[in-house]
């Protein structure tokens, strides 16, 4: 999938917001190294280094990496696929918001492996992914509209991997790791642009649906699915994403 960065920063910059809480699980302390897994834009990675930590941010797009660069020239970033991150026992602590659940549930165990690898002894994994039923009304929707359409395929169309704490902190045991904190928890999440925020978050982050779907029926779709989703996600002049997060820490034992 290709990102577009600048749109990103722009309308979905609540990705790296709601990321800013979850470095307080983190806890960066000076002098620490730190690998920020999927570091997007870049936003999280430099705060990180802004309270001391020496900090490496990758990402496999390298439209983002490029973005980072330009927005952080004081901080380190790189273009590194989660599954081959390359280090050996090189980091403190692997820091990741927002992007475990892009990796396909097969390549899950090599990502872990890969982070298990690149932590020193005694280091710690600290996460928050989308968990079990994030945006499941709008996915919901977005196939049941698609098959209106006359789309079948692409209405079951496999999405991105959204666990349940047991599955994943069984996983990441099996990698070796010690699960001290694992939450699942409901987080509705403001969308920018109201109704428009609905097609909006669709063509960035599941723009696949629309793979083979001819360019006339996209718009009619995107409206569609705004539509149905209104009753659900329309309060108080505000539209609301069904977000489900989970945040975990685990230590290389």
């Amino acid at each position: 999938m290709k990102w577009n960065a600048e749109l990103y920063d722009q309308k979905h910059n609540f990705v790296y917001q709601y990321g800013e809480d979850v470095l307080s699980l983190l806890e960066p302390k000076a002098g620490e190294s730190i690998l920020d897994l999927g570091c997007g834009s870049g936003f999280l990675t430099n705060e990180i280094r802004e309270q001391g930590a020496q900090v490496l941010g990758v990402d496999s797009s390298a439209e983002m990496i490029e973005k980072a660069k330009k927005s952080y020239p004081e901080t380190e970033f790189k273009v590194i696929d989660a599954t081959d991150l390359g280090y050996d026992a090189s980091f403190n602590a692997v820091f990741s918001n927002a992007v475990l659940h892009w990796i396909k549930a097969k390549d899950q165990p090599k990502m872990m492996d890969a982070v298990f690898t690149t932590l020193k002894p005694g280091g710690r994994f600290v996460a928050e992914m989308g968990g079990k039923g994030n945006v499941g009304l709008m996915i919901s929707t977005l196939r049941k509209v698609l098959n209106q359409y006359g789309y079948p395929q692409q209405a079951e169309m496999d999405y991105l991997f959204f666990p349940s704490v047991g599955e994943y902190a069984s996983m990441l045991e099996k990698a070796g790791f010690k699960v001290i904190y694992a939450a699942h928890f409901d987080r509705e999440t403001l969308l920018q642009d109201q109704a428009d925020g609905v097609k909006k978050w669709i063509t960035m982050f599941a723009s696949d649906f629309f793979t083979g779907v001819k360019e006339a029926h996209q718009k009619e779709i995107l409206e569609e699915t705004a539509q149905q989703l209104e009753p659900f996600y329309h309060r108080d002049g505000e539209w609301y994403a069904d977000y489900k997060r989970l945040r975990f820490i685990a230590f290389k034992k």
